[in-house]
């Protein structure tokens, strides 16, 4: 899989490698040296905690080209970037994956299918891919990650069970931890065959960077269950939907019960609108109503209402152009019938396209 994944997209793994060693030195005021060596660390935990990632790792950096250490570093940048962005006095404006996530049970849709739907905010230069993965020993998976990424952050299974994520920053982030990175929970998420296995790889042990997780699961017409977890460094919390649906942004809900203090500058004003926004639109169209279905799905992450820093994201220009971010990916996931419907970019200048597992 890692050869197949480093040979058809080298050039966008090259150019990947290329937009963060500059964003590192630039924003995270890492060197290449710096950032290898942390790498190298946690090129360790990797093999040690989930060989088989390793494995993958090791096939992309072989067929793009590149060394084990600098996939390494693309696969673990959610641990390198986020701990430093965490450091008060770095950087006076926190970044963060700046998402809006939502999800609602088969209840409040039209054809009682589970429906997902995801924008993932982030640099605009950083190229995505979908990648549909055929197991011997889990589910299949169809998914959404950065080239050069081996563990997709969103997607879905043949299981039924679909992910959805959110960078969040808090002020007990650090990547010195050493602990099972983001992108290999995500994987691995996105492996398990049952919702309860996924929360586990979720939930089990402690994190080096804070981060949240939607997760649902439809294996029959009518019936799902979803949840929100997030997750700090020590603790995680567990949110459950209301009235059918559930929501998620870039801030803890609350922070003190996962016993951290929550890392919020400029980028509070988008976090906060976007969470108002989508709950505002769920409770108008989806909860209660029964109306849901893929279509409004995908004109609700098309909503422009506070823009730029709407749900569907342009680049904000009173920032420096090394601190826009935009909507990269916009995703809508039926999880009764494994189907994804994408658009590369704003979905507001482009029609989704259909990916089925």
């Amino acid at each position: 899989m890692g050869l197949q994944h480093g040979e058809q997209a080298r050039d966008k793994i090259q150019h990947n490698l290329n937009v963060y060693f500059r964003r590192f030195k630039n924003e995270t005021l890492l060197s290449r040296e710096q950032v290898l060596e942390r790498a190298a660390r946690y090129l360790e935990v990797i093999q040690k905690t989930s060989p088989r990632y390793a494995q993958s790792m090791k096939g992309v950096a072989e067929a793009s080209k590149t060394t084990q250490l600098e996939i390494t570093a693309l696969n673990v940048r959610y641990e390198l970037m986020y701990s430093q962005f965490s450091k008060i006095g770095l950087k006076p404006v926190t970044k963060t994956d700046g998402c809006t996530a939502f999800a609602a049970l088969p209840t409040a849709a039209k054809n009682k299918h589970m429906i997902m739907g995801q924008n993932w905010d982030w640099i605009p230069e950083v190229k995505g891919l979908f990648l549909k993965m055929r197991n011997q020993q889990s589910p299949d998976v169809l998914c959404f990650t950065e080239a050069g990424v081996v563990g997709g952050k969103i997607g879905l299974n043949s299981e039924g069970l679909g992910l959805l994520i959110n960078g969040i920053v808090s002020s007990k982030d650090d990547w010195s931890r050493l602990k099972k990175p983001f992108h290999v929970r995500c994987w691995e998420a996105l492996s398990s065959r049952t919702l309860s296995r996924a929360t586990g790889v979720i939930t089990d042990g402690e994190r080096s960077c804070s981060a949240n997780f939607v997760l649902g699961q439809q294996r029959s017409e009518e019936k799902g269950k979803v949840l929100d977890i997030e997750s700090a460094p020590g603790a995680t919390c567990q949110l459950e939907p209301s009235g059918g649906a559930i929501a998620h942004t870039n801030h803890f809900s609350n922070p003190s019960l996962l016993g951290v203090d929550q890392v919020l500058d400029d980028e509070r004003i988008s976090t906060l609108h976007r969470y108002e926004r989508i709950q505002r639109l769920l409770d108008k169209k989806v909860r209660g109503s029964q109306n849901l279905d893929t279509r409004l799905a995908q004109s609700m992450l098309r909503d422009h209402d506070g823009n730029p820093e709407s749900i569907c994201r342009h680049a904000n220009p009173r920032f420096p152009e090394d601190e826009r971010y935009e909507t990269v990916v916009s995703v809508v996931m039926d999880l009764y019938t494994r189907t994804l419907w994408a658009t590369m970019g704003h979905p507001c200048e482009q029609e989704y396209q259909a990916l089925k597992l």
